[in-house]
């Protein structure tokens, strides 16, 4: 958050729900890809891309200096995600969820 900021709690909040109102209307991932391409730069956006590779790396129980290994993710980094996925708000884990519920439906749309 910007120091200089004045927004009280109520309106930062509000502009926090504008912005997750606005991605929960996105139905695809190109467009999920897009708006995040226009909202964020290409550092943030990595960034971004990079804790969720972690997620993925840490549900298979992979160790901290391994998934640096294989990422370039900071320690720091890794263990906060750790710490987020294990005592956060629930986020990872109901993307987590959503993606794997996703899959399933793909495949027995499509099955090979």
């Amino acid at each position: 958050m910007k120091p200089n900021r004045n927004d009280s709690a109520r309106k930062r909040r509000q502009n926090e729900d504008a912005l997750f109102s606005a991605f929960s209307c996105l139905e695809t991932s190109d467009e999920c890809r897009n708006f995040l391409k226009d909202l964020c730069t290409p550092a943030e956006l990595q960034a971004l891309v990079d804790r969720w590779q972690v997620v993925a790396l840490l549900k298979q129980d992979m160790p901290y200096r391994k998934i640096h290994d294989l990422t370039g993710v900071s320690v720091t980094t890794i263990g906060r995600v750790a710490r987020f996925l294990h005592d956060g708000f629930g986020g990872y884990e109901t993307a987590l969820s959503r993606v794997d519920q996703s899959v399933a439906a793909r495949k027995t749309q499509h099955p090979h």
